[in-house]
């Protein structure tokens, strides 16, 4: 082969050359002699000659108008929901709070055990204070680690019976800096449709392949997985991740861990759970949902927030290879100021409390249960979340069609509902960033340190508000 192509080329400028030096190829015109190579060069220069004097670009027909000179506006138009404040907390957000100079009965915060301006909390942070100052003034790698963290990421650990910990400075950063150091170009993560931003977040920055299944549905979790396993010898050499929450945010919905631990073994997938509401909350000494449903923490990745310990911050346990591995690939941890060293400290006193004191989870329950009867007959609304749920939910039995309009009228309730009767609730906001198609609803945070006069003076404004906009007799 190719030495035919050989010999086809040699004939080729065989006959180039025997055309340049032909007779007809040399010719006298006024007195010049004109050959092959002369006329090539002529045409190249008049080619040439014709690219230069051809203008670079084409005017407009139409001149340019003000709109099209105008930049491109840095957001959307400013909507006058846009411009809502949400209200303004004047002292700790414990179970009870001020807001405009008038004392409120708070269930909008994720206050479970009632730690927030506990005795205790408040003296670590006071010494912790007085021994390293407010910050650490930079990153774990950098000079930013204190020995309080490296205590509480001892104290999490112990606690929870894994290998290692790791702490981050920021809850919501957490879980979307975890994914990412795991989960790359090209991997597979299937993930419940109703996580929430937090993990959308995660889930887009690790830029691999994400399908998601039914909201808390094991069956729609099966049959996805097994479309994705199934003859796909592609699929066999990819990491594959399973997404889930514990207690999800958008919902209060209680995922089933000891059937998603045995797909995922089935199909041999790695699962990370975001415990950041059932930490604290959920198993018979608040070790969260591992512990609920008796699965050993060494089968799966724990990523959770501070919320039921009254601090901020986050943290994700396992083994120390996993450990390992986020200390130099998880940006929130590299890059981010290390946690303020009292919010450690904070965090083991709460850690010590809670099993000092494990009374606080049946109080906690206790509230839960009350609420949810006080709360089954409030007119138009539904108790939609999971008996176990520190987050009761409570969405619209007949939707107004529109999302919005429905946003607006849970939000109606609420501020309505703090205005007359002094009662702090929320609705479950989401941003135009935000994936999840679950009903919004409005969202009760229950904490222990509750009373039943608390809970009954919220049923009773949510009963009578709810009455009067959405037009259903009590």
């Amino acid at each position: 082969m190719a030495s035919a192509v050989m010999n086809a080329t040699t004939v080729a400028l065989d006959w180039l050359s025997s055309s340049f030096d032909a007779p007809l190829a040399r010719a006298v015109i006024f007195g010049v002699h004109v050959d092959g190579h002369l006329v090539v060069e002529v045409l190249l220069i008049v080619v040439i000659l014709f690219l230069l004097s051809r203008k670079s670009y084409k005017h407009p027909k139409k001149p340019l108008t003000e709109k099209v000179l105008g930049p491109e506006p840095l957001h959307p138009p400013i909507t006058e929901e846009m411009l809502s404040e949400p209200p303004t907390l004047e002292s700790a957000a414990g179970t009870h709070t001020m807001i405009d100079g008038k004392e409120v009965v708070n269930f909008a915060c994720a206050n479970y055990l009632g730690l927030i301006g506990h005795e205790k909390l408040i003296n670590s942070c006071a010494s912790s204070l007085e021994k390293y100052g407010v910050g650490s003034c930079g990153p774990r790698g950098f000079y930013g680690t204190i020995d309080v963290h490296l205590d509480c990421e001892e104290r999490i650990s112990k606690f929870l019976g894994t290998s290692d910990s790791v702490l981050y400075s920021y809850g919501i950063s957490t879980i979307f800096s975890v994914i990412p150091a795991f989960c790359k170009k090209g991997d597979i993560i299937v993930a419940d449709e109703g996580v929430h931003w937090g993990v959308q977040n995660g889930l887009y920055l690790s830029r691999s392949t994400v399908v998601y299944f039914k909201h808390n549905d094991m069956a729609s979790l099966e049959s996805t997985l097994e479309r994705i396993t199934k003859g796909n010898k592609r699929a066999e050499r990819l990491r594959r991740y399973i997404v889930v929450e514990a207690v999800y945010q958008n919902s209060g919905q209680v995922a089933p861990l000891d059937v998603i631990v045995k797909l995922k073994e089935r199909y041999h997938f790695r699962v990370i759970l975001d415990e950041s509401n059932s930490f604290g909350v959920l198993g018979s000494s608040g070790r969260g949902l591992s512990e609920h449903c008796g699965v050993p923490v060494n089968r799966h990745n724990h990523v959770r927030a501070g919320g039921a310990l009254a601090t901020d911050g986050g943290f994700c346990t396992g083994s120390v290879r996993v450990v390992d591995h986020q200390r130099l690939s998880s940006s929130g941890y590299v890059f981010s100021a290390s946690l303020p060293p009292y919010l450690a400290s904070a965090a083991i006193s709460a850690i010590d409390h809670l099993e000092e004191n494990p009374s606080l989870l049946g109080q906690l329950r206790e509230n839960i249960s009350l609420l949810r009867r006080e709360l089954e007959d409030v007119p138009g609304l539904t108790v939609s979340s999971n008996p176990l749920s520190p987050m009761v939910f409570l969405t619209l039995k007949r939707s107004t069609g529109s999302p919005k309009a429905d946003q607006q009228l849970l939000e109606d309730i609420t501020n309505r509902a703090l205005k007359e009767d002094g009662v702090f609730i929320v609705t479950s906001k989401r941003s135009t960033l935000d994936r999840c198609r679950l009903p919004i609803g409005i969202r009760l945070f229950v904490s222990a340190g509750h009373t039943h006069g608390d809970i009954q003076k919220a049923s009773a404004s949510l009963k009578r508000v709810a009455a009067a906009l959405l037009s259903e007799p009590i």
